[in-house]
């Protein structure tokens, strides 16, 4: 099974919200994310549009993607107290 399930927190252990499929027994790995809260949600709403007209947004992919080229970056120096 891989996927998401939902948990709350108590007295220090996950007390699971959603039902799993899975067997008694095997160990699993767990990730922890913090849920958003109401007010970073809304703030994000909030800043929507904020870089609206300030960015080339055609621009900015192609400087991204030119930049991601192994081509594009210069050969590494060592220096003296290295190549010897």
């Amino acid at each position: 099974m891989r996927g998401t399930i939902r948990a709350r927190v108590r007295r220090g252990m996950l007390e699971l919200l959603d039902n799993i499929d899975l067997p008694e027994g095997p160990e699993v790995t767990v990730t922890i994310l913090a849920a958003p809260v109401p007010e970073d949600c809304e703030a994000f709403r909030r800043a929507t549009g904020g870089w609206q007209g300030t960015v080339d947004a055609e621009e900015l992919i192609t400087n991204i993607y030119a930049d991601r080229l192994l081509a594009t970056r210069p050969v590494p120096r060592l220096s003296d107290a290295l190549s010897h």
